[in-house]
Parts: structure tokens; sequence; C-alpha cells
């Protein structure tokens, strides 16, 4: 009994320093958007190289998921996670400290490494610490928990960012990421997830079936495109479109982008617990997709919106949009437990691979704009609309290392 008792603390711990784990890189993800203007200013950039810049994060980010999974699924979590929250706030520390666009830059870079082993080492706890059956529930849990810290933590920033400026803000979140290191040291442990190994496996043998998977490919397109709102509204442009389109002030403003992350955090949860209710994810899937694009219509384009109605609008859109996180159980729950981490690790790199698109291609259009989003903010719902067509062709299979 006691060492059952030591074995669900120590998953809980684990799962707990795994999230608060993502909670800091989405915080990191998102803080080029916390001062665009003032970071712009400084490095001498205009919206396109701006968003470059931001965009880096995930040049390294995405490409970095194949490798993250197929570590993850060889040497499990504890030996990875650590030096890579050290990289995470390294790499804030960097951007802080850079006086040109090149070192800033190799900060974001720095910053995106540590960070991608964020995500997928808390699913891949998720995965191998709890029963099957709760993958869909608490992968929601853990989503939600970096939505709310960046709900809370974007808001308050802000405000810290206005009154000391972004390089100190920056620096002091650096050393917030020192303090989750020390506490990753003493909580994280591989227990139950960690990965027996076959002798003599090549390291790339999980990718094989997973890369002639059609069926995966159309649920990480659909992933990506669905996420596609939060990649570039909330965590850049949002704030920015909102001063200009509404004339909010800095922290209305704030607060506004805010409420997609309040209502992906409910939405995460939600969805994950209503698909295991029901015992199915894609006609639910495809429904949030299009109430999605409705709300981020409403809310980019209905004209004479105060903050309140605004603010709803924006919850409503990240509620809805916390069905995303149901292709990582869709995507995984068609192979065996063994390449779970590669195979979520695939899904989320193309996911966040999209921002490597989307973020660029919006800067480079508001620019051609002569500065206004209009334009640019169409590429919002028809992403989200493109989801959900995709969202029609998949089909839902599962495995039987996944059932129950």
């Amino acid at each position: 009994m006691i060492s059952g008792d030591r074995a669900r603390a120590g998953a809980w711990a684990a799962l707990i320093v795994a999230g608060l784990f993502y909670l800091y890189e989405f915080v990191a993800r998102i803080s080029p958007s916390l001062a665009p203007v003032q970071i712009a200013t400084h490095f001498g950039l205009g919206s396109g190289r701006f968003s470059t810049l931001s965009s880096l994060f995930f040049w390294i980010y995405a490409p970095m998921q194949i490798v993250v999974g197929l570590a993850l699924d060889r040497f499990g979590a504890r030996r990875l996670v650590l030096p890579a929250i050290a990289c995470c706030a390294g790499g804030m520390a960097l951007f802080a400290a850079g006086d040109s666009a090149v070192l800033a830059g190799a900060g974001r870079l720095l910053t995106g490494f540590g960070a991608s082993f964020a995500f997928v080492g808390a699913l891949y706890v998720v995965n191998h610490r709890f029963p099957p059956a709760r993958f869909a529930l608490l992968s929601g849990v853990v989503n939600a928990l970096g939505m709310l810290g960046t709900a809370i933590g974007a808001v308050w920033l802000s405000e810290l960012v206005a009154v000391a400026g972004w390089r100190p803000v920056f620096t002091w979140t650096a050393m917030a990421g020192g303090v989750l290191f020390l506490l990753a040291l003493v909580a994280l442990h591989d227990g139950g997830d960690a990965p027996e190994r076959t002798p003599g496996a090549h390291p790339l043998a999980p990718l094989k079936p997973l890369l002639r998977d059609h069926r995966i490919w159309l649920v990480a397109l659909t992933g990506a495109l669905f996420y596609m709102p939060i990649n570039v509204y909330g965590g850049l442009w949002g704030k920015a479109e909102i001063q200009a389109d509404r004339g909010l002030a800095d922290a209305a403003a704030e607060l506004a982008v805010s409420m997609i992350f309040w209502g992906m955090a409910a939405g995460s949860i939600a969805a994950g617990w209503l698909s295991d209710l029901l015992g199915h994810r894609k006609w639910l899937l495809s429904g949030a997709i299009v109430l999605t694009a409705l709300f981020y219509g409403l809310a980019l384009f209905l004209p004479g919106l105060p903050l309140g109605p605004l603010a709803v609008l924006l919850f409503l859109a990240g509620l809805t949009n916390g069905a995303q996180m149901l292709t990582f159980a869709m995507a995984k729950e068609g192979h065996p437990q063994e390449v779970s981490g590669t195979l979520i690790a695939v899904v989320n790199m193309v996911g966040i691979g999209g921002a490597l698109v989307f973020q660029p291609l919006l800067g480079w259009l508001i620019d051609l704009a002569g500065g206004a989003f209009g334009p640019a903010m169409l590429v919002i719902p028809g992403a989200v609309l493109a989801a959900g067509l995709l969202s029609l062709t998949i089909t839902e299979e599962r495995h039987p290392d996944h059932a129950a």
C-alpha cells in the first residue's frame, strides 16, 4: 500500500512539475507579444522582421519534436526535461541581455530548443504514469495549466513591462526558470515512465510506421490549422490588433487577449472529459472547429465592439479551440504504447510548425497593408475552417494498448 501510495504521489509530482514547465515555456513563447512595439523599436525592426525574430523560437522548436519524441521513448523524462528547463531559461536571459537582433535571435533559438521538450514531456508523463482512459482528460489539464498561467501571467507581466520595461521583466522570467529547475531536480524522477529498451533496436525505428500512416498526417495538419489562432493571434498579434482596431489601452487589450487562454484552459478539460464520456473524438472536434471559426470571425470583424463583448467572444473562441487537444488522443490511440512519445511529438511538430508559416505571413501582410490588420486577420478564421474540412476525412481508430 505504501509503495502504491508513493508511486501515485510520484506520478502526480512528475505531472505537476512537467505541467509547470509547459506553463513556463508558453510564457517564454509569447514573451515578444508583451512588448512588440518596444522590442521592434529597440532592435530597429519592422513588423515583418519582428515576426521573423519571434518565429525563430518555432524554427528550432518544430523540427526538434522528432528528436524529442524519439529521445523520450528511449531515455524517459527526467534526463531530458532538466537540461531543457535550463536551456529555456538561459535563452530568455540571453534575449534580455542582447544589444543586437543577432543575440536576441540566438536567445530565441535557445529558448525554443529548451521549450521543445515541455509539452511532449508532460504528455509523455501522462501517457506512461496514468491509465489510458485518463489521457484525454489529463492532457487537457496539462494544457489548461499552461493556458491559465499564460492568461494570468501575460496580464501581470504586461503590467510589469509598462512599469519596469521589457528587459528587466525578461530577466526576472529567466530567474523564475532557475527556480523551476531546482523544483524539477527534487520532484521529477523516472518511475513508470522509464522506457524498456530493445537490444539492438534502431533509434529511428518508431518513426517508420508513423511516417507511412496518412491518417497521422491528416490529424496533425488538422491540429495545426486549428491551433493557428493561438500561435498567431493569442501568441503574437492579438494585443497589437486590438489596440489598433479597437482603440483599447495596453492593459485592456492584454486582458481581452488573455480571455482566449482562459477559454482554452476550460475548453481543454471540457473537451477531454466530454470525449471520454461520449466515447469518440471526431464529431466533437469538427463541431468545435466550426464554432471557433465563428467566434474568431465575430471578435475580429464585428464593428463597434467594446471591451466586454469582445472579451466574451474571445473567451468563447478559446473555449471551443480547447478541443484541439483531442487531436493528440486521436493520433496516439491508433498505435502501440511504446511509440506514443514519438507520435505525440510528430503531431506537435506539425502543429507548432504552422507558426513558421503564419507568424511571418501575417507580419508581411500587415506591412503590405500599410500597418492595417484587417486583411491579415482574414487568415485566422480561414485556417480554422480549413481544419474543419480536413477533420471530416479522419477515421477514429483505437489500438488495444489504449483500451481502458
